[in-house]
């Protein structure tokens, strides 16, 4: 369904999607960088510069997931699942929207607004319509 290109994108789109939430897990849990690190083991995969198995995006995904288990609020809970979610997008590219939902929701859960189009429009218009065909 997507060429490697498209889940490259994919994945900084997720990434970008999960990293404007990290100020809700961060308040919470500011010495817990299972969320980052997810982040940083997926933008190594996308650059290809390092060899990164998918061994070690699961292991990074899953300790994001883990990392929301610990979170007392659901803003800080969905913002390290968005992390997750975005980590997960090397492996399955179908994981991306996941990403920008648990960012919506961190967001809507800390009382925010108007950052749903915010989030469509890091991704391209290409895209767009193939993640969320009308």
């Amino acid at each position: 369904m997507f060429s490697r290109q498209e889940q490259k994108e994919l994945a900084l789109w997720a990434a970008a999607c999960a990293i404007h939430v990290f100020r809700y897990f961060e308040t919470e849990r500011p010495r817990d960088n299972r969320p980052r690190t997810a982040i940083k083991v997926l933008r190594a995969w996308v650059r290809g510069k390092t060899r990164i198995t998918f061994l070690e995006i699961r292991a990074a995904a899953l300790a994001a997931h883990a990392a929301a288990r610990a979170c007392k609020t659901d803003s800080a809970r969905y913002a390290a699942r968005a992390a997750g979610q975005a980590a997960a997008t090397a492996h399955v590219a179908t994981h991306a929207p996941g990403a920008a939902y648990y960012a919506l929701k961190s967001i809507a859960s800390a009382s925010s607004s108007k950052e749903h189009a915010l989030h469509l429009r890091l991704l391209s218009p290409h895209l767009r319509s193939k993640v969320f065909p009308k």
